[in-house]
C-alpha cells in the first residue's frame, strides 16, 4: 500500500519534514510494510525553503546580508536537488519579524538584500529562481532589490539615490538606469509566489492596505503612495512597463511590482509553484491515500494553501485524500464540497496550545492522529 504526506509545516512547531516523519511513525505502528513517499509542502510563505529544500534533496545557502534597516543579517536560500533553481524568501533578508517593533518604519525599509540573495543564487549558476515574497518590512516597491542587481535610480539633479532605496526614497526617484543591470538577470526565469492580488497604489495598494502594520501612521501612508505612483510613472517610462495596477504588483510593499520591471518575473499561486517543484502528482502516481494538513485548518483559507495543493494533486491521480491539522475550524466541513477528504485534528486531549506546540508533543500527537485516521481508512479494505 503506498501512502504519500504532503503535509505544510505546522507553523512555529514542527516543519514539513518534521510532520511528515512524525506521520510515518504513527503509520507504521499499524501499517508496518506500507510504502511511504514523503513530500513536505508550503504555500510560498514562511517555511517554503525549508520545505522544498527538504522535499528534493536540495541545500540550505547562508549569506550575510543588508536587512531591512541596513544593518547586517544572515539571511539563507534553498537551492534545490536539481541544483538548477533557487528558493528565495524575502523575508529572510527583508521581513517584518528583522525590525524591532519601535523601529518599524516602511518610509525607511529596503529590499537591498533580498537583491543580494538573488544576486547569490545567479553567482551560483542558478537559472530559474523562486522567490516567495510574503512576510515583508518593506514599501520600496522593490527599488533596493534593483540597486542591488546593478539599477540606478536617479534624482532630479541627475545624482544617484542612496544605496538601498527605501519606501521613502521613492519620492525623489526621477530616472531609472537599466545599463548596470547584472547580464545574468534577463536569462533567468523568476517566478513570484504571489497570493494577493492588490496592485501597487490605491486604497487597495500596497501602502493603505500594508503600510499600517508595518508601523506608518496615516500621514505615511499617504506619502508612501504618493511614491509609489512616482515610481510606477518612471517605470512606464523609463523601463517600459506599465506596473501601477498590475494584479499582485503591490506584493510585499510593491516587490512583486518590482521583480516583474526589472527581473520580467511572472507572479503565481504559491502552491502552484510549490506542487510543481516538488512533483507531487509523480509521486502520488499509484498512491492509495495522500495524507496532507497543517497547523489550523480554516474555511475558506485552506483551499488556497498548501492542503488545498495537495488535495489538488490528489485529484489528479483520482487519490483519496485525509487531512490532519493542528485544529480545525467549526465551519471547515465545507471543505468537503472543494475535494478535502476527512478532517482530523490532533488536540484531543485536555492541552493548552502551548503544551500541543511543544514539538516533541506536537510529534506524538501527529503520530497518533495518522495512526488512527489510517485505521479509519482501512475499514472495509484489505490493508
Amino acid at each position: 500500500m503506498k501512502i504519500v504526506l504532503a503535509p505544510d509545516s505546522y507553523k512555529g512547531s514542527l516543519t514539513a519534514a518534521e510532520v511528515c516523519a512524525a506521520m510515518e511513525e504513527g503509520i507504521r505502528r499499524f501499517l508496518p510494510d506500507a510504502e511511504i513517499v514523503s513530500a513536505p509542502m508550503a504555500d510560498g510563505g514562511e517555511g517554503t525553503v525549508q520545505s522544498l529544500v527538504d522535499a528534493t534533496g536540495g541545500t540550505l545557502v547562508t549569506e550575510t546580508v543588508s536587512g531591512p534597516l541596513g544593518e547586517p543579517v544572515e539571511a539563507r536560500y534553498g537551492v534545490l536537488g536539481d541544483e538548477e533553481p533557487a528558493i528565495i524568501e524575502m523575508a529572510e533578508a527583508s521581513g517584518l519579524p528583522l525590525v524591532p517593533a519601535d523601529r518599524r518604519d516602511p518610509s525607511k525599509t529596503t529590499t537591498y538584500g533580498t537583491g543580494e540573495l538573488i544576486r547569490s543564487a545567479l553567482e551560483r549558476g542558478c537559472s530559474r529562481i523562486i522567490v516567495g515574497i510574503g512576510g515583508s518590512a518593506t514599501t520600496d516597491a522593490g527599488a533596493g532589490m534593483a540597486q542591488a542587481l546593478g539599477v540606478r535610480l536617479l534624482g532630479e539633479d541627475g545624482k544617484e539615490l542612496v544605496c538601498g532605496c527605501s519606501g521613502g526614497g521613492l519620492a525623489h526617484l526621477a530616472q531609472i538606469d537599466l545599463s548596470g543591470l547584472d547580464a545574468r538577470v534577463e536569462p533567468t526565469a523568476f517566478r513570484v509566489a504571489c497570493d494577493v492580488d492588490n496592485p501597487l497604489y490605491g486604497e487597495r495598494g500596497a501602502a493603505y492596505v500594508y503600510g499600517p502594520q508595518k508601523g506608518a501612521d496615516a500621514a505615511m501612508v499617504k506619502e508612501l503612495d504618493a511614491a509609489l505612483r512616482i515610481f510606477a510613472e518612471v517605470v512606464k517610462r523609463d523601463v517600459g512597463m506599465d506596473v501601477g495596477e498590475m494584479p499582485g504588483g503591490g506584493a510585499a510593499g510593491g516587490l512583486g511590482a518590482g521583480l516583474v520591471a526589472f527581473c520580467g518575473a511572472r507572479l503565481e499561486p504559491g502552491v502552484d509553484i510549490v506542487l510543481e517543484a516538488t512533483g507531487l502528482a509523480a509521486k502520488a502516481e499509484g498512491a492509495a491515500l495522500i495524507i496532507t494538513g497543517e497547523g489550523a485548518i480554516n474555511y475558506p483559507p485552506a483551499f488556497g494553501q498548501a492542503p488545498g495543493g495537495a488535495v489538488r494533486g490528489a485529484e489528479e491521480v483520482g487519490c483519496p485524500n485525509i487531512v490532519i491539522a493542528g485544529s480545525v475550524d467549526l465551519e471547515a466541513n465545507q471543505l468537503h464540497e472543494k475535494g478535502f477528504g476527512p478532517l482530523f485534528s490532533i488536540s484531543n486531549t485536555a492541552l493548552s496550545l502551548e503544551e500541543a506546540m511543544e514539538p516533541e508533543m506536537a510529534r506524538k500527537l501527529v503520530a497518533l492522529a495518522a495512526e488512527e485516521a489510517v485505521r479509519c481508512f482501512c475499514l472495509g479494505r484489505e490493508c
